[in-house]
């Protein structure tokens, strides 16, 4: 590192207390630690204008930051580039543009095995509950959602696709809009862990029996994923190791001013627990 250089890394995050973001926050931190560098947290609260005005302080300050789930756009997040200044995007919002480096997990892959999953075990009236409309992560795991219907001949029911934030209130409720159905599903994919323990919830409010009556899968797998009961079947993402591996990035990108893969996608894997099981009513 030269004499320029403050050995501070500059990292932009919406919530610093949920659980998925503070997997990558671990990830980054022991990152830093291996590379003798240290870790500046910054929250953005989902704010555009605030995100935008923290990067900017950030260049002041730092040699780099990384972003997780930006608002900002591909152009602005490529002027910083521009300038000389090195940002490497994790878990991008929105699809980005080619050249801006990135650490992204196969959201299609782990939508795929929950699919596969649910189907294996008998499932025919599978229901998701998604995250917002036009989310990368969104509409990557609709698009396995979908495909794993079409691909066992099963009809898509636009009754059975409920949007949510990724939340627990709100997965409570698109819980309760799907199992107060005149006929309900058998299986809920849940596009979040935390949108999946809200379905626990409002499943055990209607007196209904998890895995019996109803089965639940995941997605992300986070430390609440052991805690609830039934333990979640979930699609696992490598949290830590993203956020690792953003910095190991970021790292090359300080040192030689570009890298050959900007874009990184790291492996989901479905991890099952006690939330599934074959149906013991007919779909």
């Amino acid at each position: 590192m030269t004499s320029a250089r403050t050995g501070l890394v500059g990292i932009l995050v919406p919530v610093v207390s949920d659980l998925y973001f503070a997997g990558m926050l671990a990830g980054a931190a022991d990152g830093v630690l291996e590379r003798d560098l240290r870790l500046v947290v910054t929250p953005t609260r989902h704010e555009h204008a605030h995100e935008a005005s923290l990067l900017d302080d950030m260049r002041q300050a730092t040699d780099g930051a990384l972003v997780i789930l930006p608002e900002a756009s591909s152009g602005e997040l490529a002027r910083a580039l521009d300038n000389g200044y090195p940002v490497v995007v994790i878990d991008p919002l929105l699809p980005l543009d080619d050249g801006i480096p990135s650490v992204v997990v196969a959201h299609r892959s782990g939508a795929d095995q929950a699919m596969a999953h649910l189907l294996g075990l008998g499932h025919r009236r599978i229901a998701a509950i998604t995250g917002p409309p036009g989310w990368l992560a969104t509409e990557a795991r609709r698009a396995g959602y979908r495909a794993g219907l079409e691909g066992a001949g099963i009809p898509l029911v636009p009754a059975l696709e409920v949007e949510a934030d990724f939340d627990l209130s709100a997965g409570a409720a698109a819980a309760a809009q799907l199992l107060d159905l005149p006929e309900p599903p058998t299986a809920v994919f849940a596009f979040s862990d935390a949108i999946a323990i809200g379905a626990l919830r409002s499943a055990h409010d209607r007196g209904l029996r998890v895995p019996e009556d109803l089965s639940i899968v995941g997605f992300d797998d986070i430390a609440h994923a052991t805690v609830v009961r039934p333990t979640l079947t979930t699609v696992r993402q490598p949290l830590a190791e993203m956020g690792r591996t953003a910095v190991g990035l970021l790292t090359r990108l300080l040192e030689r001013g570009s890298v050959e893969t900007p874009r990184i996608e790291l492996p989901t894997r479905l991890v099952i627990r006690e939330s599934t099981a074959a149906p013991r009513r007919s779909a």
